[in-house]
């Protein structure tokens, strides 16, 4: 009997957490689903190139997919329950839960198709799935290799965000100082990590060089909140620029900004990462990620086989 494929894996993993009343962690939840099975262990235990377990692999992308749609939530990093959508899902009536399926939900289609390649569709997301097959058979072979990296690269974006919010406040300091050292600001490490977190001025957390000959400063603002950052909150930040008599001012926050926020920013030439913003800068200068597996493409080399080089 064949493993079964991840999408094959969503129903009877949303039927298990149905069943729970509390979060459960994703790798026991690929053991329960295991026992249920008909799999002999030999096809259970079978591996990927990169080591990792297959089934195991395929039961954390189904929940992945359903994350995307809003039927799972994750609480914590590596546990999972059913969501207060999910649970209104009549599981009973359901053959199986297929990205068809998903398509329906707030979510799924920008994750599964990406938001550039929907906004160039125009699609809305009952038309996901037709724009997606459309999309697919045109892809060339090396398309469809960056488009499942954009995938890989979502999904380690939502774990990552979730990390930094499971931390102390502290915690959070320290890693806007390596991040900012890491783009190159703030001379050294030490000077960084004293300049962040050491201020009494309202409004402002931290001040950093922007070169090592500290030509110029940096006024920083770094919130490891859970709700949306607001105008109130850029404009209070503003006031305090404008007490230091400063012209340059980041804002760092694990949330989102809303669009009073961002507009107000703008007006003032005030920097916003978001919690988006802020794990794809951890993952260009490698900040809290490693490197699991690299693919090479190889191409002709043209010069090996011109005549005129011999």
């Amino acid at each position: 009997m064949p493993l079964p494929t991840y999408d094959q894996l969503m129903l009877p993993l949303m039927k298990l957490l149905s069943e729970l009343n509390e979060p459960i962690k994703i790798s026991d939840a690929a053991n329960i689903l295991a026992e249920r099975s008909n799999l002999h262990e030999e096809d259970l235990n079978k591996i990927l190139p990169s080591g990792k377990n297959i089934f195991k692999d395929r039961v954390a992308w189904a929940k992945t997919y359903l994350v995307k749609a809003g039927l799972v939530q994750q609480p914590k990093r590596a546990y999972c329950e059913i969501s207060s959508l999910g649970r209104q899902v009549d599981l009973k009536s359901l053959d199986a839960i297929t990205n068809e399926y998903l398509a329906q939900f707030n979510g799924f289609s920008d994750f599964k198709l990406g938001k550039k390649n929907k906004d160039e569709f125009g699609i809305g997301n009952l038309q996901v799935i037709e724009s997606l097959n459309s999309y697919q058979e045109t892809q060339t072979p090396e398309e469809t290799i960056q488009n499942t990296t954009e995938l890989l690269k979502s999904d380690l974006k939502s774990d990552l965000l979730q990390m930094v919010k499971d931390k102390s406040p502290s915690f959070f300091e320290r890693l806007v100082v390596d991040l900012l050292v890491a783009m190159g600001y703030g001379g050294s490490h030490q000077d960084a990590a004293q300049a962040i977190g050491k201020t009494n001025d309202g409004g402002i957390d931290g001040v950093i060089s922007e070169d090592r000959l500290g030509l110029d400063k940096i006024y920083i603002q770094a919130k490891r909140w859970k709700d949306t950052v607001g105008r109130p909150d850029i404009q209070q930040f503003k006031g305090a620029l404008a007490d230091q008599v400063a012209k340059k001012g980041v804002f760092i926050t694990t949330s989102s900004f809303s669009k009073e926020a961002i507009e107000s920013a703008r007006k003032s030439g005030i920097v916003l990462i978001d919690g988006d913003k802020l794990t794809s800068l951890m993952i260009e200068f490698g900040l809290g990620v490693q490197i699991e597996r690299s693919f090479h493409i190889y191409k002709i080399d043209q010069d090996r086989f011109d005549e005129d080089n011999f």
